[in-house]
């Protein structure tokens, strides 16, 4: 049996009957770790001393029948833009390199539930990328072509779950930074309701007391029941609802695939039309949708609050910059500059209150109309990303282009678009594997829920990898 093909649930499993010790198990994920960080690059950070001895005390207190945590044992690994105790949390940035950080709130809870956190994975510089490389640690390779990126920013995450070196990871997403590398690795994750995880921690911004708007911190696994697993740790409120399993008869789904201001692969979009008909066959009610919130004034709100994050985590001197740009930019702007345009990017990133507030209030009422869609549907599925993998680009942002199998040329930011919709709304979103193209690259979609409903779009992820489609193993891996 190769334990690491196992997910977590079932590693822990073998734990508790002693089948394999904690020791072994952090021997076997760190040993695929080695054999395969030349072409991958996943893990980049290690406290093997610590996790060693953590090891040690949790089979001595097995041994002695002490009292152990619900993930006693379970070697795992969190992205480098958690602070953990002892090891680097600079998200890419060199200046960063020594800081003296505590454990974040989610990464002491895991280590409260005996987790053995062992080591970091890669991340794009500050998090913002939807590919994964930095000048401190290099670039991560997607599993199943090291050609094309893993998706971003929690890629290193993706890569150390779908080849075997961690069962369990965590996160984070305000962009897509959980569904996207999800998607383009094949494995699953969950953005949770807008504060339900805290944040605190979380890098950049450093040392932040308050949560950043729309960012969600949250699990990453080879299984949907893993999911809810380490959520249940990691929550902010223990009133967390158990997942009652769901029956696909009994669902009402929205399908959203077509949409005309957005762009699907075709090669994607039939693969998840494949998977929608599984539903339909399973005895689901799908129904295809438009937007359920009028895109182009979703969208223009949406980036108008994301660069306000991203301007509020920007150094001065480069925010001084986009301020010199505010006046040819509202002529831009005049003239029809759209949403992931240079102008909208410097007046979001250098946003007056104002215009945050004109904003969040579009927002609010469109939230209204999201509130009753989900009175009419139990979920929404949709993808996660217009295109699988692709192949590394590391050019200026707006000079990059996605490439269609069609042929068609996507802009770089219109990865935002099928993410938007339940970062702005504050929406659970689970990710999870659609099947593949004909070129073997993974498809991925999100089920998105009411707000507040996880537990919902988790029991259908379950009831989607046991009754349709789950995790399998890249190339890399299957070769071992």
């Amino acid at each position: 049996m190769d334990v690491l093909s196992l997910d977590a649930t079932d590693q822990l499993k073998a734990l508790v009957a002693r089948e394999i010790s904690a020791r072994e198990l952090l021997d076997a994920s760190v040993a695929r770790t080695d054999r395969l960080h030349a072409r991958l690059n996943a893990v980049v950070a290690r406290d093997l001393e610590r996790a060693y001895a953590a090891a040690k005390a949790i089979d001595d207190r097995r041994v002695r029948g002490g009292r152990l945590g619900p993930l006693a044992g379970l070697p795992m690994t969190v992205k480098e833009a958690f602070d953990v105790e002892g090891l680097p949390a600079c998200a890419g940035v060199r200046s960063r390199l020594n800081r003296i950080a505590k454990d974040a709130l989610v990464v002491d809870r895991a280590r409260s539930a005996d987790a053995i956190v062992w080591g970091k994975t890669n991340t794009p510089v500050n998090s913002a990328d939807w590919q994964t490389y930095n000048p401190v640690y290099g670039t991560t390779n997607n599993p199943w072509n090291v050609k094309c990126t893993p998706g971003g920013s929690s890629g290193g995450s993706a890569v150390a779950l779908a080849a075997g070196m961690t069962a369990l990871e965590i996160g984070a997403d305000m962009g897509g930074s959980l569904r996207v590398p999800a998607s383009f690795c094949g494995v699953f994750a969950h953005r949770p309701t807008y504060g339900l995880v805290p944040q605190r921690g979380y890098v950049p911004p450093v040392d932040a007391a308050a949560d950043l708007d729309m960012a969600a911190v949250g699990p990453m696994a080879r299984s949907a029941r893993d999911l809810q697993l380490l959520l249940s740790i990691i929550v902010a409120s223990p009133a967390l609802s158990q997942p009652a399993p769901v029956e696909l008869k009994d669902l009402k789904i929205a399908l959203w695939l077509d949409e005309p201001s957005f762009t699907i692969d075709p090669e994607a979009k039939a693969v998840i039309v494949r998977f929608a008909e599984r539903l339909a066959q399973k005895g689901a009610v799908v129904e295809s949708i438009r937007s359920p919130a009028p895109t182009a004034a979703m969208m223009f709100a949406f980036t108008t609050l994301l660069l306000a994050v991203i301007g509020f985590e920007m150094p001065w001197l480069q925010r001084a910059f986009y301020e010199l740009l505010r006046g040819p930019a509202k002529i831009a702007r005049a003239f029809g500059a759209g949403p992931f345009s240079w102008a909208h990017g410097a007046l979001g990133v250098t946003a007056r209150h104002r215009e945050w507030l004109e904003a969040n209030e579009t927002r609010a009422k469109f939230a209204l109309s999201v509130r009753e869609f989900f009175t009419r549907f139990d979920v929404l599925i949709a993808p996660a990303t217009p295109v699988v993998a692709f192949p590394h680009n590391h050019a200026p942002v707006l000079l990059r282009r996605l490439k269609c199998s069609d042929g068609r040329s996507v802009k770089y930011l219109e990865m935002l678009d099928w993410v938007g919709f339940a970062t702005m709304f504050s929406l659970p979103a689970t990710a999870v594997p659609a099947g593949l193209t004909r070129d073997g690259l993974p498809v991925g979609l999100q089920i998105v829920g009411p707000h507040g409903r996880d537990s919902l779009t988790l029991s259908l992820a379950q009831a989607i990898e046991e009754q349709i489609n789950g995790f399998r193993p890249p190339p890399c891996v299957q070769a071992i």
